[in-house]
């Protein structure tokens, strides 16, 4: 794991190229709400982030309540948005956001961890959570730096 300067190698603006779940078995799970190839755009400043992330097609039909998997947030609408500061251990590479702002009310106040890791322009973020049924997966998100 790339994990020297992990400080300064999130800082910019990053494009989501690949969002997955795996089971711990090998089985992939494609989250409903997002779909399995969201839209997304992520934002790193000092001491502060900001995440979007929509369904690629979204319809009327995507207006459903969701329950959040476990350290993760809960979408609104095939969307997800929210802001907040974070905090680096670089020894381990995981990273706590704590959300302050989001589309959805019930998302504020929480702190959430991913391990980060940065190579250049590309940055992995991998979380465990679970799928809608309470399924344990590990996301996968790959992003580009476009900034």
């Amino acid at each position: 794991m790339n994990t020297n300067n992990l400080s300064t190698g999130i800082l910019g603006i990053w494009w989501l190229l690949s969002r997955e779940d795996w089971t711990k078995d090998g089985q992939q799970r494609v989250d409903p709400i997002l779909g399995s190839d969201p839209i997304a755009i992520l934002a790193y400043a000092k001491d502060y982030f900001s995440a979007q992330f929509m369904k690629r097609s979204r319809t009327g039909s995507d207006i459903q309540p969701n329950q959040p998997g476990k350290n993760n947030t809960s979408a609104m609408g095939g969307y997800d948005a929210y802001f907040g500061t974070y905090q680096i251990n670089e020894k381990t590479g995981k990273v706590s956001h704590t959300i302050i702002g989001s589309i959805n009310p019930s998302n504020i106040g929480m702190t959430v961890e991913r391990t980060l890791e940065v190579n250049k322009d590309e940055l992995i973020i991998k979380l465990e959570t679970t799928t809608q049924e309470g399924e344990a997966v590990v996301r996968t998100l790959v992003w580009q730096r476009v900034s």
